[in-house]
């Protein structure tokens, strides 16, 4: 989980993705349409980094999100903050996006 953490501080925005979840490719794509340029860490081979993302609760697990180094959650959880206006206001502050 200490990876996970320093990987998601590193940047202000992190989605942790696998290369099958057609849902990652969904958010990385959003995120890139708002302007952001996310780090980007594929885990199909490092079951280590899979587990502990798996251990943060949510079901699916992956895309996970992270803006400002804090987890905001995965496909469900970011498409909704986008849909009530909040995930381009977390961009904003974590400074992924500039206006």
């Amino acid at each position: 989980m200490d990876r996970v953490k320093d990987l998601a501080s590193k940047s202000a925005a992190v989605i942790f993705t696998k290369s099958t979840c057609c849902m990652c490719h969904s958010i990385k794509a959003l995120f890139y349409d708002l302007g952001a340029s996310p780090a980007v860490y594929e885990v199909d081979h490092d079951a280590d980094m899979e587990w502990a993302l798996r251990r943060l609760g949510r079901n699916p697990a992956f895309p996970a999100v992270f803006v400002g180094g804090k987890y905001v959650g995965s496909a469900k959880d970011v498409i909704s903050l986008h849909v009530d206006g909040t995930l381009k206001q977390k961009l904003i502050e974590a400074k992924a996006i500039w206006f």
